[in-house]
């Protein structure tokens, strides 16, 4: 029986006015069908968004330690239903099971987090230059937000931006990513368990050319915040700004880690293999280029490769690394190995899809590793979002800081190294808004800003931490003369 899911508009569960649907498939058997979901339309993000702002002053006026019970009693719920959370994230968007239980542990967290922020939101004291007056600030929310998130983390995004508005006092409209979009939607359903007031929170599914246009366009809403690719980032950054709207939009990357000489050959090694692979290397955060020094590049070149292969593909809930998410995600991987090869870059290992019973028509494609690759070729310029890892060698520190900053995005950058001051001086150097030092690129802590630079990123506003709270709030400055 598949799983009906519906969009959940002003505290209730609704179909789409158009009267259609989509479905999901698990990506590591195409041909089973894992739910069902309203494809909608204008009309019903219009409906999301006047619930919304109906509700947002009577949220914006409950005190926001009651906010935060709410959130609080979602992340309980949530916790009591991670195991089934868990395997819907593995069939529907294809990591493994331990990645996909990360995740939901993750969006447990962030509710956690924020419900307990909710405890400090206010403002600040300040001293008045005359007398008998009392001089302070305090912050308002923005108002309605608009919601727009990706299919990699398709539980831990809209957390981490649901969290964070609902705290503060926003109502808001989510629109997720329709290839995996049930976690998120589970996500609604524990918080309506919650107690959530009706046209606080409002999801609706569908294309993001449809109803991700509509709730960024419309005329209620107050803010956005976008994760996804570059070129529709841009888009959307565009449209909002154009209607006074305050915007924050996290985009692709294509993230260095930089081995030096006195690295540790497999440390370093299985480092940049941890970040190029997991999630099968769809992530913005995952390692794409590691750039090492010639002294240990061959070397080097010989540890990564065994690290790569001895990864065992297959479905999620039993090995180390799942499919890609979709056919096409798949037909773009393959498409830039090829590209790759054209270049005159040398495949090491990888390059195709495995072979045997266990693959079946699933999405699968090997870890690939290129060696011989210059950093003006396509695959150490442009985003992947795949397994695909290019080897790039440099003479020395300065000319790998040099090549990793050679790029028009900067999300995450890492150096493997064990001099302090080479690290000390990547980090201040680096073009990256995440910088980490013998660690690799991928994996965030929650309570601190996250965002790029460069392409990566609007520049405008981070996530996740105070940086979070920041965004869904405006600051008022009050003069009382009492």
């Amino acid at each position: 029986m598949v799983e009906q899911y519906h969009n959940y508009v002003n505290g209730s569960w609704t179909d789409a006015e158009t009267g259609e649907s989509f479905e999901t498939e698990d990506p590591a058997a195409p041909a089973e069908i894992v739910a069902e979901y309203q494809d909608s339309g204008v009309k019903d993000a219009g409906e999301a968004v006047k619930a919304a702002a109906d509700a947002q002053d009577e949220w914006a006026d409950t005190p926001a330690p009651e906010r935060g019970a709410i959130l609080r009693a979602t992340a309980t719920i949530l916790t009591d239903r991670k195991d089934e959370l868990t395997k819907l994230l593995t069939r529907e968007e294809g990591k493994t099971h331990a990645e996909a239980g990360g995740e939901v542990q993750r969006a447990i967290d962030i509710f956690y987090y924020y419900a307990e922020k909710t405890r400090d939101l206010g403002g600040s004291v300040k001293s008045a230059s005359g007398p008998r007056t009392n001089l302070y600030t305090k912050n308002e929310p923005v108002g309605v937000v608009s919601l727009i998130t990706p299919w990699n983390y398709p539980i831990a995004i809209p957390a981490w931006k649901l969290a964070p508005a609902l705290a503060t006092g926003n109502t808001v409209v989510l629109n997720p990513a329709s290839v995996a979009p049930g976690v998120a939607l589970e996500i609604f359903d524990a918080l309506d368990e919650a107690g959530l007031p009706d046209g606080v929170a409002n999801l609706v599914t569908g294309p993001g050319s449809t109803v991700g246009d509509a709730i960024i366009n419309h005329d209620d809403v107050d803010a956005v915040s976008f994760t996804g690719s570059g070129e529709v980032g841009h888009m959307v950054y565009d449209q909002a700004t154009d209607d006074g709207k305050r915007v924050q939009t996290e985009l692709g990357g294509k993230n260095p880690t930089v081995v030096t000489d006195s690295a540790d050959v497999e440390e370093a090694a299985e480092i940049v293999a941890n970040g190029a692979f997991g999630v099968t290397g769809q992530a913005c955060t995952a390692c794409s280029r590691a750039i090492v020094d010639s002294e240990i590049y061959d070397e080097f070149v010989e540890s990564v490769v065994a690290q790569a292969e001895s990864i065992e593909i297959g479905p999620g809930d039993e090995y180390d690394m799942g499919p890609q998410v979709t056919e096409s995600e798949l037909e773009g991987t393959l498409e830039y190995i090829d590209v790759a090869s054209n270049e005159g870059a040398t495949l090491e290992t990888g390059g195709g899809r495995p072979e045997g019973e266990r693959f079946g028509d699933g999405y699968y494609v090997e870890p690939t590793v290129f060696s011989d690759v210059d950093n003006d070729y396509r695959i150490a310029q442009e985003e992947v979002f795949g397994p695909v890892l290019a080897v790039i060698e440099v003479d020395g520190f300065e000319d790998g800081l040099e090549t990793a900053n050679d790029i028009s995005y900067g999300l995450s950058a890492s150096i493997v190294t064990d001099d302090h001051t080479e690290a000390e001086r990547f980090v201040r150097e680096v073009e990256a808004g995440v910088a980490k030092v013998n660690d690799k690129t991928t994996g965030l802590e929650l309570h601190v800003p996250f965002g790029g630079f460069k392409r990566s990123s609007s520049e405008t506003w981070r996530e996740q931490g105070d940086a979070g709270i920041d965004f869904y709030t405006i600051e008022k400055t009050v003069y009382d003369g009492f």
